[in-house]
């Protein structure tokens, strides 16, 4: 059994609909939903030319291999309308892998930790909320000293708890 922590990200239609249906797809076919933080309003990265975003991340208890995970994820995107235009462009929903307990991977299909988690305030500050003592198994420091070292000044707004 892993912990995995996800993170959940809308910029398109009814945002927080999408973001609540998706949390419930994970808890039925990737693990238990053991934690999740509050949602927040949060300034695109990357494109910044488009919607504002709502973010959430999860925690979630799993027994998937991370491979079996991460298409669990891309089948619950598409199923939710994810059609892939541009990277890091408008979309119905993004489901991104975090962490995958400490593994520390490197794949074609998928890189653990995520590789520019340490560079986004949009993750670290719904990561930092639900396991601020979690430390990133390749920086070697916790979730909260990583939002505190991060760089990235985007807007992130609570919006509900």
């Amino acid at each position: 059994m892993a912990t995995i922590y996800l993170i959940l990200g809308a910029n398109l239609g009814d945002r927080l609909s999408t973001i609540q249906r998706a949390a419930t797809l994970i808890g039925e076919r990737v693990g238990a939903v053991t934690k999740g933080s509050s949602v927040y309003q949060t300034a695109p990265w990357g494109v910044e030319e488009q919607p504002a975003f709502l973010n959430k991340v999860l925690a979630v208890e799993t027994e998937l291999a991370p491979e079996e995970v991460l298409r669990h994820l891309l089948d619950i995107e598409h199923e939710l309308g994810r059609i892939r235009y541009e990277r890091w462009g408008a979309r119905d929903i993004d489901i991104d892998m975090l962490y995958y307990g400490s593994l520390v991977m490197d794949s074609a299909r998928l890189t653990l930790p995520h590789p520019r988690l340490h560079e986004r305030r949009f993750a670290l500050v719904p990561l930092a909320e639900i396991a601020p003592d979690f430390v990133h198994p390749v920086l070697g420091v916790d979730n909260a000293r990583l939002l505190e070292q991060c760089s990235d000044s985007g807007e992130v707004v609570l919006l509900s708890e």
